[in-house]
């Protein structure tokens, strides 16, 4: 059963139409690569399902239509997005960080220390003075305290060193091997994508031109659309 579902979904930015026709599913407990190259639509995919970008066609969550519902109401119904940028409150602690997003449920501030302890070391110090790897932590914990139903990795090891992407690609396999919780994950890190994700949907140019099992995407295709 479907979890998420865009069906022919259509967004633009002004005069300018950014996505054509975006079909997208994901199931319950499964984790999804939504791949291509820059400016092929991803990001703003993204911002269609967390309702920051108008868009036409169907959006389902947990049978509930997003058509309609402003962002703050669509984030209630299970969404956790860990944006691009990380964008931490940086003037406040990290423990405040995670607190403002606190929603009922399993992941509380402990939680999170014990799968980032950098988080549960550091709780009375600010934001701004993290290192970028430990504000993405901070930015993965901040959305897991939300308790969603589907967490929203958009470019999370982007730009960081490699023992922090490493890290970062560990706790998104422990999440999916012990949580059960839905992911979809933006990332063109295809080595680390093939251990984690389930299915992958490549956009090119605003339209989905593969779709299917991790295991089917071959390096032909891959080095086609998403450049590795």
């Amino acid at each position: 059963m479907s979890l998420l579902r865009l069906e022919n979904v259509t967004a633009r930015y002004g005069a300018a139409q950014a996505l054509f026709g975006v079909d997208l599913d994901l199931a319950e407990g499964e984790v999804v690569a939504l791949m291509g190259r820059n400016g092929m639509g991803k990001s703003t995919t993204v911002k269609t399902i967390c309702k920051m970008l108008p868009a036409e066609g169907r959006l389902i969550f947990d049978g509930h239509d997003l058509s309609r519902l402003p962002s703050h109401q669509a984030a209630r119904l299970g969404i956790g997005l860990v944006p691009e940028g990380r964008r931490c409150f940086r003037d406040l602690t990290v423990a405040e960080n995670l607190i403002v997003a606190a929603r009922p449920g399993p992941w509380d501030m402990d939680r999170v220390g014990a799968l980032f302890p950098r988080l549960a070391e550091r709780r009375g110090q600010r934001a701004a003075t993290l290192s970028g790897g430990e504000q993405q932590m901070l930015a993965i914990g901040r959305a897991l305290m939300t308790n969603p139903r589907l967490l929203i990795l958009d470019e999370a090891t982007e730009g960081l060193a490699p023992l922090i992407r490493a890290e970062i690609w560990a706790v998104v396999a422990r999440l999916k091997a012990e949580t059960g919780l839905s992911i979809l994950v933006i990332d063109k890190s295809l080595k680390e994508l093939r251990q984690v994700a389930d299915r992958a949907v490549i956009l090119a140019r605003g339209r989905v031109v593969w779709s299917g099992e991790m295991a089917a995407l071959d390096h032909e295709t891959s080095l086609r659309h998403v450049g590795v």
